[in-house]
């Protein structure tokens, strides 16, 4: 297995690689949080991380950004900004982050779908399949481990089988009272850790 890591907009924030004016006030407070908590080598590490599109040598078909093929800070939310990705990005998949929204937009050319897993089973492991065609092209967000934001708890992710070429949508629950304990107790805004919670 190989590690694969590429540098988002907090890590950039939290290192003073971007301003964090156009942050919320709150999130601006955890960037500056962090930056003040990190050993001055993690944030030379942290610093160092390299930016999308990124391709891994036995993929040449596949790409890895933050936001967008492009723009590393274009957030993908909607099928309309999902559209012009799509048709032009240089592979036929790509993988993303930035939102905080598991799953993705596809496109063969004569129609273009949203791609969002639905989840019924909310507290327990979960898992849905998207297998990749050929002559179809995707932007596949695996979500966020750390803070989802569409309504679900649970740490959101996706396993990559190259070989099968199939990519599997994965949630499981994860100990989310002390993770807002510990928020609490680094005097980070309450809000942060309510919105858990809610997956927002």
């Amino acid at each position: 297995m190989r590690l694969l890591l590429l540098s988002g907009n907090h890590d950039k924030a939290a290192t003073g690689l971007m301003d964090i004016s156009d942050f919320n006030p709150v999130a601006g407070l955890a960037a500056l949080w962090t930056r003040d908590n990190l050993t001055p080598k993690n944030l030379e590490w942290l610093r160092a991380l390299p930016h999308g599109p990124m391709q891994i040598d036995n993929l040449p078909d596949v790409q890895f950004v933050h936001g967008s093929p492009v723009d590393e800070d274009e957030y993908l939310v909607t099928l309309q900004d999902a559209l012009e990705p799509l048709l032009t990005s240089s592979v036929p998949v790509t993988f993303f982050g930035h939102t905080h929204l598991q799953g993705g937009f596809c496109t063969n050319h004569s129609s273009t779908d949203d791609y969002r897993p639905v989840y019924r089973t909310v507290g327990q492991n979960e898992t849905r399949d998207l297998p990749l065609k050929e002559g179809v092209r995707y932007l596949i967000n695996p979500g966020s481990v750390g803070q989802p934001r569409d309504g679900d708890w649970r740490a959101a992710f996706a396993l990559f089988d190259s070989d099968a070429r199939l990519v599997t949508f994965c949630r499981t629950p994860y100990n989310l009272k002390g993770a807002q304990d510990r928020i609490v107790a680094a005097n980070l805004p309450q809000r942060l850790a309510t919105r858990l919670a809610a997956g927002r």
